[in-house]
């Protein structure tokens, strides 16, 4: 009796144990990466529109935006790899709150 009532606390621990991790790998994901398409992150984060123009991302209402990720663009206005992803550590904080 025992060693089934052992069984199922380890089976109950572990299924407890599990929707944690998950649940933190959810929290770590960025919501905005460079892959993504300027008009994609304008149209569904609001917010981020003024930090891309403080960083001289100002082609929001350029018609390339349905084109070009967000690593192109910069890249176009001459940015660095480090200014990129300043830029949207940036963003993630600001649309996360």
């Amino acid at each position: 009796m025992v060693k089934k009532t052992k069984k199922v606390l380890k089976k109950t621990q572990k299924k407890a144990a599990k929707p944690a991790k998950k649940a933190n790998k959810r929290e770590a994901k960025p919501l905005i990466t460079k892959q993504m398409l300027i008009g994609d992150i304008a149209i569904k984060y609001p917010k981020a529109v003024p930090i891309m123009f403080k960083h001289g991302m100002h082609c929001i209402g350029c018609g390339m935006t349905a084109y070009e990720s967000l690593e192109q663009g910069c890249v176009g206005h001459g940015m660095s790899e480090q200014e990129i992803d300043a830029m949207v550590e940036e963003i993630n904080k600001e649309v996360s709150k």
